[in-house]
């Protein structure tokens, strides 16, 4: 048997994160009624249905529905079901490195390979003026350094969130054992890479 749950009003501290949130998700690319779902439910120590997010945010129900299914897209919520209750529950992993994981995969997927790909097939090209040859060669800095980053952000995805918070925490420590090993080697900072 389904029991209707109401929605708890917000407070006005989760609110003003729920609206900002929205704000900062249409400069991210992704709807601002998208972004306030997903804020609500980081917020919500319980799995929410689409009902209780619809009256909680003010939005309609098929607003919500859509929402929701781009989310569940993003892999950004998980679906759950309660006891004797037909209705679909939806909650934000409760791990902020995993949500900054599956982000970034799926910005990557979304972004970073098609641009990848696009410049491997272009350098694949045969370049017949020096302007192409001059395009190709920007084109093939732009693409090792996308592939140098990608290599890095797989080496750090793999780390335990412990690891990689403690690695984030170092910031200028780690500029300072590289300016170290540079003095040591002798090689200076602005010296090209061979």
């Amino acid at each position: 048997m389904e029991t209707m749950t109401q929605a708890k009003p917000l407070s006005e501290l989760s609110r003003q994160f729920v609206s900002h949130f929205g704000e900062m998700g249409s400069r991210w690319g992704i709807n601002r009624t998208v972004g306030q779902i997903y804020a609500l439910l980081f917020l919500s120590a319980d799995p929410l249905n689409a009902d209780q997010i619809a009256e909680t945010l003010e939005f309609s129900r098929s607003n919500v529905s859509m929402g929701l299914k781009e989310l569940q897209a993003w892999r950004l919520v998980q679906l759950r079901h309660q006891p004797g209750d037909r209705r679909e529950y939806f909650q934000a992993p409760q791990d902020v490195w995993e949500i900054f994981k599956r982000l970034a995969e799926e910005r990557r997927r979304r972004e970073i390979e098609p641009t990848q790909s696009m410049l491997r097939a272009a350098m694949m090209e045969e370049a017949s003026t020096e302007e192409e040859r001059y395009a190709q060669q920007r084109m093939r800095d732009m693409h090792e350094l996308i592939d140098k980053l990608m290599n890095w952000f797989d080496d750090v995805q793999r780390l335990s969130p412990e690891t990689a918070m403690q690695l984030m925490g170092m910031g200028s420590a780690v500029t300072r054992l590289l300016d170290i090993k540079d003095k040591i080697t002798g090689r200076s900072k602005t010296a090209p890479e061979a």
